[in-house]
């Protein structure tokens, strides 16, 4: 089943044009990845789906319903979450706080995410429940960040640029907690440049240039195209 469906979607920053006839699909309990070199539409894509920035044509559906023209809060509200690049935690509230500030179910689910399950998650956020966001490390203000968004329960999970600037240890840490979830069956969206651990956990790779989509695939394509990575991927 079709969870996230693009079709054709244009976007612009003003009177330039960013995004080009985006198609894309992710399916429900599935990984699916968004790759290409910096520039090429990856994070306007990103902001197109979540509602922070318009697109000027196409469609774009989630799980049936369209989003073009929903304001980002609606759009979480229907299932989606964020892990912004960036992380764009609340550096001047507690790790508690940030965690509770978006807590929602808005799916109803039956086995909700609650602060002590995240906890549970990403033991590192325990032992720093009351320190301010501003005094985390980088890999625990991202497992914050990823904690947030589950905190909204979402069905729908998009990480931009999951691991960008993490130490290899704690990329190593994300990436498992990345499969934990995916083996809980939630629908995930990644954008990152790590191919291998990409390759590793997602089951379909959707490659971007200029604002479009130039190949799809899955792992052993992608990892057994050397030319393919060279050519869009600059590996």
């Amino acid at each position: 089943m079709v969870m996230l469906e693009l079709n054709q979607v244009e976007t612009f920053y003003g009177s330039i044009q960013a995004l080009f006839g985006m198609s894309l699909n992710c399916e429900q309990g599935q990984v699916t990845t968004l790759i290409g070199r910096n520039g090429m539409g990856k994070t306007t894509t990103v902001g197109s789906i979540i509602g922070t920035l318009a697109s000027r044509s196409g469609e774009i559906r989630f799980e049936g319903e369209i989003v073009n023209g929903k304001p980002a809060y609606e759009v979480a509200q229907l299932g989606i979450g964020l892990v912004p690049e960036g992380r764009q935690i609340f550096p001047n509230l507690s790790v508690r706080e940030n965690l509770i500030a978006t807590a929602a179910n808005y799916a109803g689910g039956s086995d909700p995410w609650t602060l002590d399950k995240v906890l549970d998650f990403f033991p590192r956020l325990a032992e720093r429940l009351d320190n301010q966001g501003s005094q985390l490390s980088g890999g625990e203000q991202q497992m914050l960040a990823i904690g947030r968004a589950l905190m909204l329960n979402p069905r729908l999970l998009i990480l931009d640029e999951a691991t960008e600037g993490l130490a290899p240890l704690i990329r190593q840490e994300i990436w498992r907690r990345l499969e934990q979830l995916k083996q809980s069956g939630l629908t995930i969206l990644l954008i990152d440049k790590n191919i291998d651990e990409l390759a590793h956990i997602a089951d379909r790779h959707f490659i971007i240039e200029k604002g479009r989509v130039v190949w799809q695939g899955d792992s052993d394509l992608l990892i057994g195209d050397a030319a393919l990575k060279a050519r869009y991927l600059g590996i």
